[in-house]
C-alpha cells in the first residue's frame, strides 16, 4: 500500500509568492548559497579511456553519447559553478582505467538498475548555479520512467513549490532538499534529492542527472540546434538578463523573449529561454507551462541526438563527451550509458507519455502559504497518496480506440468524491485522463453516501461514444439532468470559482463501489514500484 505522508500547513496568511531569483525561507536556516565558497579549479584528468574509445571503436562513444544525452541535457536552472575535484572528474573520475574498461567488456548481458522489474527511475535535476541566488536550488525536478519491455517513457513535472518532509528539517519547498544536502556535504545532493523524492513518490529511483545553463546551450549548439514544436505562441516581457538583476531603471533588467507557434529551429541559447520563461502573457505564464516546455526541450534533444546525421558528426560526438564531463553530474556509469543507448531504440514519440503535477481545478495540488507567508503547494487531498498512485500508474495508457474517440468529442468531466473513503475522485480523475478525458475539476460531493457510482450526462447523449466508454470503465449508472441539491451546489461553485469556471459535459459522482475500479489497469501489468 502506498504510503500516506499526512500534510499540515498553516493556511491563515496571505501567500506571498517566490520570486525568480528569491531564496526560498530556508535557505537562511540552512546556509546562504547566493554567494558560494570559491573551490580552486584543478586541471581535470585526461580522458584517456573516451580518446582510446574513440579511436578503436567510434560506435561504442556514439551510444555512450546519445543514452546519456537522452537524460541530460534536459534542466531549467543549472549549476555553473567551479565544481570541486571528485565532481569536476564526473562519473568517469568515480571508478579507475580499468575498471572502466572491465565493466564495458561485461556490459553486453548486463542489466541497469530497474530493468528487471521492467521499470528505469531516473531523476532529471537543474538548479542555478553561483550566479543565481539559490545555487543549489533544484528549480528544475522530473521523473523520467523507462519501460523496457514496451518501449514506453513517462515524465512526471515535480513543481519547485511543493512542501515536503524533509528528514532531520521538518517541512520545506521540494527545491531545498538539494541545498540542504549540499550545505551539509558537498557533491551529496543528487543522492540526497533521489532517496527523498523516491520515498515521497513510492518509487525506487536509481539515477540521478544534473546539467548546468552553460553546458544545455553547448550541447545543444553541438547538436546544430533542435527543431521544437512551439504549442503556444510565448511572449515573456520580463526574461531576466543575466547580470542586471541591480541595473536601473528596472526595465533594463528584462528582455522581451518571443517565440511564435509552430516548428521552431531553436539553438542552445534560445532553447533554454524557451525551457525557463515563466512570465509570458497567458497560458504560458506560469511554473506549470514552463514544466510542459521542458518536456518538449527533452523530446526534441532526443530526436536529434538519435537522427543518423549525427551518427556520421564524430568531433561533435567528441565535444559533447568533453561537455558532458565539464557540466553534467551523474550516477550513470560509462557502461549503464550503452546500455540506454540500446534501451532508446524502442522509444517512440507515441509512446511518450507527459505529465504535470499542477494547482488546476482538475490537478492534484492546491495553493497553500507555509513559514512567513511563503507561497507553497500541498496535495489537495492532504496526503500524497494520489501522487504516489499516479507515479505508479505513469506508464500505463488506454486502449488507443478508445483514447482517440473521446479526443475526438472534446469531453470535459468533474469528478466528485460520494464517499467518505479519501483519494477516490482524484485516483479516478488520473486514471479517466489516460482515456482523453479532461477533468476540470476534483472535490467532494456535499451528499457522501453514495453506494453506486453515477454519471450525469450534461450533454443529453450529445457525446455518446465517450459516454459509453465512461460507462464501461466506472461502471457507473447514467443519469441525465441534475437533482435539485446538485444543481444548488454547481451555482455555488460557479459564484466562488467566476471567470475560472468552466462547463463540465459529464459529472462523475464516485461511489463505494469504485474502491475496485482502475480504468487504466487493463492497459498494462501491474509493475512493481519499490
Amino acid at each position: 500500500m502506498p504510503k500516506k505522508i499526512p500534510v499540515t500547513i498553516s493556511t491563515n496568511i496571505r501567500p506571498k509568492r517566490q520570486e525568480e531569483n528569491e531564496i526560498s525561507p530556508i535557505i537562511d536556516e540552512v546556509g546562504q548559497f547566493a554567494e558560494m565558497p570559491a573551490i580552486e579549479e584543478r586541471p581535470r584528468k585526461k580522458f584517456r579511456l573516451f580518446r582510446f574509445v574513440f579511436k578503436t571503436a567510434a560506435f561504442m562513444l556514439v551510444f555512450a553519447v546519445i543514452g546519456i544525452v537522452i537524460f541530460s541535457v534536459l534542466a531549467e536552472k543549472l549549476p555553473t559553478e567551479n565544481k570541486p575535484e571528485e565532481e569536476q572528474a564526473g562519473w568517469f573520475g568515480k571508478i579507475g582505467l580499468m575498471n572502466q574498461f572491465k565493466n564495458l567488456v561485461e556490459s553486453a548481458d548486463r542489466k541497469v538498475k530497474g530493468e528487471e522489474n521492467d521499470r528505469i527511475n531516473i531523476l532529471l535535476l537543474g538548479m542555478g548555479g553561483k550566479n543565481h541566488s539559490g545555487g543549489y536550488l533544484t528549480d528544475t525536478i522530473m521523473l523520467v520512467s523507462i519501460q523496457p519491455s514496451t518501449g514506453k517513457v513517462g515524465m512526471l513535472s515535480l513543481p519547485r513549490d511543493l512542501t515536503v518532509p524533509i528528514e532531520g528539517v521538518g517541512w520545506r519547498k521540494i527545491n531545498n532538499i538539494n541545498a540542504i544536502a549540499e550545505n551539509k556535504e558537498r557533491g551529496s545532493g543528487g543522492t540526497a534529492v533521489i532517496q527523498a523524492v523516491g520515498d515521497l513518490l513510492d518509487l525506487q529511483i536509481d539515477y540521478f542527472v544534473r546539467v548546468d545553463f552553460e553546458g544545455f546551450i553547448k550541447i545543444v549548439d553541438h547538436l546544430d540546434g533542435i527543431e521544437v514544436n512551439v504549442e503556444n505562441t510565448l511572449d515573456d516581457y520580463k526574461y531576466p538578463i543575466l547580470g542586471r538583476e541591480d541595473s536601473y531603471p528596472l526595465s533594463s533588467r528584462y528582455e522581451h523573449l518571443h517565440v511564435d507557434a509552430g516548428l521552431q529551429k531553436m539553438d542552445g541559447d534560445l532553447a533554454l529561454k524557451f525551457a525557463r520563461s515563466r512570465h509570458a502573457y497567458g497560458i504560458e505564464g506560469s511554473d506549470f507551462a514552463r514544466a510542459k516546455r521542458q518536456q518538449k526541450i527533452i523530446e526534441a534533444v532526443k530526436e536529434k541526438a538519435l537522427s543518423m546525421n549525427m551518427l556520421l558528426k564524430p568531433m561533435a560526438i567528441k565535444n559533447i563527451l568533453d561537455d558532458l564531463n565539464e557540466h553534467v553530474s551523474t550516477n550513470v556509469e560509462i557502461w549503464e550509458m550503452l546500455r540506454f543507448y540500446e534501451l532508446s531504440k524502442n522509444i517512440r514519440r507515441d509512446q511518450i507519455i507527459n505529465k504535470v503535477l499542477d494547482n488546476s481545478a482538475g490537478g492534484l495540488l492546491k495553493n497553500s502559504v507555509g513559514e512567513g507567508g511563503a507561497y507553497i503547494l500541498i496535495p489537495k487531498s492532504g496526503d500524497f497518496t494520489e501522487i504516489q498512485y499516479l507515479a505508479a500508474s505513469l506508464l500505463d495508457q488506454a486502449p488507443k480506440k478508445d483514447k482517440s474517440e473521446v479526443i475526438e468529442e472534446d469531453v470535459t468531466i468533474e469528478v466528485q468524491n460520494g464517499t467518505w473513503i479519501n483519494g477516490l475522485a482524484s485516483k479516478m480523475s488520473v486514471d479517466l485522463e489516460k482515456y482523453g478525458f479532461n477533468v476540470v475539476r476534483i472535490g467532494n460531493c456535499s451528499r457522501q453516501n453514495f453506494q453506486k457510482t453515477v454519471i450525469y450526462d450534461m450533454t443529453y447523449g450529445k457525446k455518446m461514444n465517450s459516454l459509453q466508454i465512461l460507462k464501461q470503465k466506472t461502471r457507473a449508472n447514467v443519469a441525465f439532468g441534475l437533482p435539485s441539491w446538485l444543481l444548488s451546489d454547481i451555482e455555488a461553485m460557479k459564484k466562488s470559482e467566476s471567470a475560472d469556471w468552466k462547463e463540465a459535459d459529464f459529472i462523475l459522482i464516485v461511489g463505494q463501489d469504485a474502491t475496485m475500479i482502475s480504468p487504466a489497469a487493463e492497459s498494462s501489468d501491474t509493475i512493481k514500484t519499490r
